[in-house]
């Protein structure tokens, strides 16, 4: 059952999120904490874009809520105006889940790392996100393990030295944005902090989206693995010819002049970066964040490798799917209105067994 049906008010995508008409600023979503984290964290840049961007969603802030896990990124909700629960190691979508099939007045959020949610919380991320459940999930990925000091992570490239790899990880990395496309998730995005606009732009439409909202961001940590991502975060001619942004409807092309494009691979079955002079305009790919089919959006998240030669930034899918908490809420609907409803009854029920004493 939706919240429209609940008869919950509705803004855009936030189905059942109470509004407010208050003005609101960045400055009402800064808690009186003081931000504790390393100088020079990228966590900055994306906690001072989540903070600008909430006021622009126009809810009160007693209806948002953050949940994280473990790690530096996990300090999150100390640092906003809004409710907030700072929570288990890799289970934050876990007791996301539970607000959001109980409380669909909230807008939910869960902020995560790469250790964190790829890691011990790998089952509880993939399951989140095949269920659909509606929360936006941030995942910080500095491709390290910052809080416990220098250990690599599930995102560490292959050859990466660190405390715990000394001769360096012999590990294949994830790449989060194929992971949650295999589970299907409706919402899946990229971007990285030191690109504000992009950022802002990409957590909006996040929260917008009614369902799981999945958003991987480049961070930078600058102790324990500094200058991971500088090749695409300084800008310049060299960004340009790596970063590859989508534009839903848009023809994807890069690189100062666009004079790159992207392309359908020769097997058929993927896409590959190619000079537009070369193949010709007609051969460059039209982006469609809204195919239902997963694979194209799959195969542009291929394109990003370790090396960050070419990283693609943007949305790669946006399309609606039924969430797990409507689902949920209709399933006791129907339950109470069948006259169903009867706990004492399901526990007497038929399926019972007897301790020996």
């Amino acid at each position: 059952m939706t919240a429209t049906e609940l008869g919950l008010p509705t803004i855009g995508g936030l189905d059942g999120i109470p509004t407010t008409e208050e003005k609101q600023t960045a400055k009402d979503y800064t808690s009186d904490q003081e931000v504790r984290w390393c100088p020079g964290c990228g966590d900055y840049a994306v906690l001072a874009a989540v903070r600008s961007f909430l006021p622009q969603l126009g809810l009160r802030r007693e209806n948002i809520v953050f949940v994280s896990g473990i790690g530096c990124s996990s300090r999150f909700p100390y640092y906003l105006n809004t409710y907030g629960m700072h929570s288990i190691h890799g289970r934050a979508p876990t007791i996301a889940t539970g607000l959001a099939v109980t409380r669909p007045d909230l807008s939910v959020f869960v902020v995560t790392g790469d250790g964190d949610a790829l890691s011990i919380g790998g089952n509880h991320l993939i399951h989140a996100v095949r269920r659909n459940v509606n929360m936006t999930i941030l995942l910080f990925n500095n491709r390290i393990y910052g809080l416990t000091k220098g250990q690599y992570s599930p995102t560490s490239e292959v050859g990466k030295v660190t405390k715990s790899t000394p001769m360096g990880s012999i590990d294949q990395p994830f790449n989060p944005l194929s992971v949650v496309l295999g589970a299907e998730a409706s919402f899946v995005a990229r971007a990285i902090d030191a690109n504000r606009a992009e950022l802002t732009e990409v957590l909006t439409a996040a929260a917008a989206h009614r369902g799981t909202s999945f958003v991987e961001i480049y961070q930078d940590c600058p102790i324990f693995n500094d200058g991971a991502f500088d090749v695409i975060r300084r800008g310049g001619d060299d960004a340009k010819q790596r970063i590859i942004p989508l534009r839903h409807g848009e023809p994807i092309r890069f690189g100062a002049d666009g004079e790159l494009g992207v392309i359908r691979a020769r097997d058929g079955y993927g896409l590959r970066v190619a000079p537009v002079a070369e193949v010709g305009e007609d051969a460059v790919v039209t982006h469609d964040a809204t195919r239902d089919d997963p694979s194209f959006a799959f195969a542009l998240s291929r394109l990003s490798d370790q090396d960050l030669n070419h990283t693609v930034t943007g949305v790669f899918r946006n399309v609606d799917r039924t969430t797990y908490d409507d689902g949920a809420r209709q399933q006791v609907a129907d339950a109470q209105a069948g006259g169903t409803g009867d706990l004492a009854k399901l526990l007497r029920g038929k399926d019972t067994w007897t301790v020996a004493q």
